[in-house]
């Protein structure tokens, strides 16, 4: 094989064993890598209504074919397991060396079962694996834990590692690396901590084998170069993504006391130009005028592969380097009423030092406020509260008092509170919402409604197209577009695996892309051949969901919180402004029949036929009726 190593790592933490094995060159042409390997996985290995928290689910690292090659933004991967916090598919993405040094390593996925007898670090080093006593690492944050093996072992391996929260299970933990990249919002590191495993270190000296390696070099020079030249470039250094800060309170999208509104009064303080003021360095190698950047520095450079950088540190309200993005800043932000950036810095901080993700923590300090406000709970727990926020941020970590409840998502919070707290509990499929309020955005609601995952943005942030043509409609265009960016955010980008912000914020062209993977692989794929393999995956995960809840599922876990129907906006440019419940269920539907599936929400027989998954119809029919 070219492109792929073509091998997983198999490590059985129960046993102490690890094994590797050569896979099937069909899983790599039929589902890529990255989330297609992980869903795959857990589809074909894990039992149905496994508890996600028990030695017998799986947590996986998978990279795919273009990670770890010098081409923009391939230094990722996708760590996935069955969600404690939802008990359906959980993924997320995560920028870090490690995904290189996997590939260097030989291994294009690590494959996790079991339960270590006590926490352990698992090492990583080519050929050689092994389990390393974690004891004196078990309770530290993430940050001295990273610090602390790679003073051991070097400091250009690559090691991801849990938290506190991980370590206590909490439901909404991540896994974390390098001081502030997070990924698995739905409680993959509370998988890593059930499993004892506080880190996974690796180091790699191996050739990944190219197809084409001096086309491939040519080819990522001339990338590099065309990001550098997009219009869209300067800007997009200067702040990344908390540009997004200003155009979401433009937009009255912008998450407000748990998404209540879409405008902040404080949103100036927030903003990416303030972030400007107070910014004191930035993720990068340092030479980001250069082209070429991950040929020269190629081995060590801490911003593997990204010439398009966009974490953005300051010096928080506690005088520490807290790294920033806009979905943190919204979700600590305005979305809990706090309009100093410095004071939200210091939350993002002890989040990802904990290992809780930011988007689900916002949104459970907000539902936390609004629980306080309507005397649900016996806490004084007020809007911009800095102080009281930080308490409970900890009590979150350690499962103390209400932060026990809190721990595991708002829609348990709210199914354990009544009184109707269900309405306003910000989720779908029990992940909570990330940074984009909905009252008036129905393609951004179908979005987050049939995102695999539950409410997250990353398969298709439609939103800003949608401001673009008209926010009051339900059309057919909206929903063709929501498909169209699935396939290119959740499909292409989460299989290849490289990230999406070269695109989406930059202009660099969908059409690099399957010119990198022949390069890489020697095969030949058009857009329309990748979209396929989309499709594919997003029948995968939804038979993975159907087989967990069978007789349970309802179309309703496609449809996002009572507050966006029944509650309007109240102030802004979209004062008054609701969803409309009957034309959002005709979006649904109509999304349904184009995705090939019945007005349940379930794939057809044919669909997934089609789709080669002929095995999977076979298994999900004992789940759930079938249409043909």
């Amino acid at each position: 094989m070219h492109g792929w190593n073509g091998k997983l790592l198999r490590v059985d933490l129960t046993r102490g064993k690890a094994v590797s094995q050569k896979y099937d060159p069909n899983l790599a042409l039929s589902f890529l890598g990255g989330r297609g390997f992980a869903v795959k996985i857990l589809w074909d290995e894990l039992e149905p209504g496994v508890d996600a928290l028990s030695p017998k689910n799986k947590l996986i690292f998978a990279a795919g074919p273009l990670t770890a090659f010098p081409l923009p933004g391939s230094g990722k991967l996708v760590v996935a397991a069955k969600s404690p916090l939802t008990d359906g598919y959980g993924d997320g993405n995560i920028g870090t060396i490690a995904s290189v040094q996997l590939r260097r390593a030989g291994y294009d996925a690590l494959v996790l079962g079991g339960k270590a007898e006590k926490p352990t670090v698992l090492w990583i080093d080519d050929d050689e694996t092994e389990l390393i006593d974690g004891r004196d690492l078990w309770g530290l944050g993430a940050f001295e834990t990273e610090k602390k093996i790679k003073e051991e072992h070097g400091k250009t391996i690559g090691v991801m590692e849990i938290g506190l929260a991980g370590e206590n299970m909490v439901k909404i933990a991540t896994v974390v690396s390098q001081e502030g990249r997070a990924g698995g919002r739905p409680g993959m590191g509370a998988v890593m901590g059930s499993k004892n495993l506080k880190a996974v270190a690796i180091k790699g000296s191996q050739t990944i084998p190219a197809a084409d390696l001096d086309e491939l070099k040519a080819i990522g020079t001339d990338a590099y170069e065309a990001i550098v030249k997009k219009g869209n470039y300067d800007f997009w250094r200067r702040q990344g993504t908390m540009a997004a800060i200003e155009w979401s309170q433009e937009n009255s999208v912008l998450p407000t006391l748990n998404f209540r509104e879409g405008v902040f009064d404080e949103a100036e303080a927030i903003n990416g130009f303030t972030m400007e003021k107070l910014k004191v360095t930035q993720r990068d190698c340092g030479n980001t005028t250069c082209a070429n950047v991950c040929y020269n520095c190629y081995e060590t450079c801490p911003a593997f592969t990204c010439n398009t950088i966009c974490g953005n540190t300051i010096k928080d309200a506690e005088n520490e380097y807290s790294e920033l993005d806009y979905e943190n800043v919204a979700l600590l932000g305005s979305n809990i009423g706090l309009g100093d950036l410095r004071k939200v810095a210091v939350l993002n901080r002890l989040a990802d030092d904990f290992g809780i993700d930011t988007i689900s923590l916002g949104s459970a300090i907000g539902f936390a406020m609004e629980a306080s406000e309507k005397k649900l709970i016996n806490h004084k727990i007020k809007w911009g509260g800095f102080d009281e926020a930080k308490v409970l941020i900890e009590d979150i970590v350690y499962r103390r008092d209400i932060g026990n409840l809190l721990a595991d998502g708002v829609q348990s919070a709210a199914n354990k509170l009544g009184d109707n707290a269900s309405k306003w509990a910000m989720h779908v499929k029990g992940l909570e919402i990330s940074g984009y309020d909905c009252h008036m955005a129905p393609a951004m609601a179908l979005a987050y409604g049939t995102s695999p995952i539950g409410a997250h943005h990353k398969d298709a942030w439609v939103i800003s197209w949608e401001a673009s043509v008209g926010r009051n409609t339900y059309s057919e265009d909206k929903v063709d577009k929501v498909i169209e960016l699935q396939r290119i955010r959740g499909g292409l980008f989460e299989s290849l695996v490289t990230c999406r912000l070269q695109w989406v914020e930059v202009g660099f062209e969908l059409g690099w892309y399957p010119r990198f993977l022949k390069a890489a692989t020697g095969v030949e794929m058009t857009l329309d051949n990748l979209f396929t393999i989309a499709d594919r995956l997003y029948n995968l995960i939804r038979a993975f969901w159907l087989r967990e809840y069978s007789e349970n599922w309802s179309r309703e876990m496609d449809v996002p919180p009572a507050r966006w129907f029944e509650e309007p906006l109240t102030k802004g440019p979209l004062k008054g402004a609701k969803l409309d419940r009957t034309k959002y269920d005709t979006m649904l539907q109509m999304y349904y029949r184009k995705r090939g599936w019945d007005k349940r929400g379930i794939p057809t027989k044919t669909t997934l036929n089609k789709l080669g998954l002929e095995d999977v119809a076979e298994q999900l029919k004992k789940h759930v009726k079938l249409s043909e």
